[in-house]
């Protein structure tokens, strides 16, 4: 990676670790599906704009069309349900601990191509995969421990609960992976991301509607739902689409590892978000157990000399 691709990289850490803390601020406000309809419709807006703009509006719209059903069906996978998922576990755990857990994302990448799409498992992708879910459940009982202890007790079950939700927001993301890998191989990624989004708009329409809080909304909750719509998503999928042509998609996964790091800090600055020495033991572990998993331990300095060496 340039200087130029670093920056861009880090910048989209920063957004996407940004979601977690808009999240936060605005789901109190709205409610878990008026905020993240308004989320991806935003988003899918964006994305619409900047893909006619850049192609025409017919070949823009034909290709949405031909691959409508797959598009409808990642838009829920991906987006409409992880989106709510995450939105309610906000509500009980910080924009810090959320984003660690989404961190996961790639160890159930791993499992659920292995089991679908037949991809290999190595010893050490396994190793990872177990060190990874060691770390989530030490994240898990870290913050059942500092619940209980607050002045606002939060029980243990709420917790645990919480923390389903994230994972099972991880777990669809990576069932959306392997289906987008099967259905949407070859699809220009920005209709893809603008597909996406406009399906889970249309999913999420209805649900906002029907619970749109009665209560005022306040201002700085607007805020965060701009930011997240234009920013966390409209912007933060261009440049990932953008890293992704410039670099590839194994270098630009690597953000996966940085988001926690940003989600803990603005947590941390922005909402005065405790930080545990536990948290970050736990964040390390999960970290390790993805690396691991994917693969990215290979990229380490010197481990494909070792290799080479070893298989004189």
């Amino acid at each position: 990676m340039n200087p130029v691709n670093i920056v861009q990289l880090l910048i989209l850490a920063a957004l996407w670790g940004g979601s977690f803390l808009f999240i936060r601020v605005g789901v109190t406000d709205f409610g878990v599906a008026p905020l993240m309809a308004l989320r991806v419709g935003i988003g899918a807006l964006f994305l619409l704009i900047v893909l006619i703009t850049r192609r025409s509006a017919r070949d823009a719209f034909h290709t949405l069309r031909a691959h409508a059903w797959p598009l409808f069906v990642v838009g829920i996978l991906n987006s409409a349900a992880p989106f709510c998922l995450f939105a309610y576990a906000e509500l009980t755990l910080s924009a810090g601990v959320t984003s660690v857990i989404n961190a996961t994302t790639p160890l159930w990448g791993a499992i659920v191509a292995f089991l679908w799409l037949k991809d290999r498992l190595t010893g050490l992708r396994v190793a990872g995969l177990v060190i990874g879910f060691v770390g989530v459940v030490a994240l898990v009982w870290n913050q059942m421990d500092v619940g209980t202890s607050a002045a606002t007790a939060v029980t243990p079950a709420a917790t645990a609960l919480a923390a389903a939700a994230a994972l099972g927001a991880t777990l669809l993301y990576g069932i959306a992976a392997s289906y987008t890998k099967r259905h949407l191989t070859g699809v220009d990624p920005l209709a893809v991301a603008a597909g996406t989004m406009t399906g889970a708009t249309v999913v999420l329409l209805p649900f906002a509607v029907f619970w749109w809080p009665a209560a005022p909304i306040s201002t700085q909750a607007w805020g965060s739902v701009i930011a997240l719509g234009v920013a966390c998503t409209g912007i933060a999928y261009m440049l990932f689409f953008r890293l992704i042509a410039a670099t590839g998609p194994a270098r630009t996964i690597s953000v996966t590892f940085i988001i926690p790091i940003f989600g803990i800090l603005w947590g941390a600055l922005l909402l005065s978000e405790h930080v545990s020495p536990g948290m970050i033991k736990a964040c390390a572990t999960i970290l390790v157990g993805t690396a691991l998993a994917t693969g990215v331990i290979k990229w380490l300095p010197g481990m494909g000399t070792r290799r080479r060496v070893s298989a004189k």
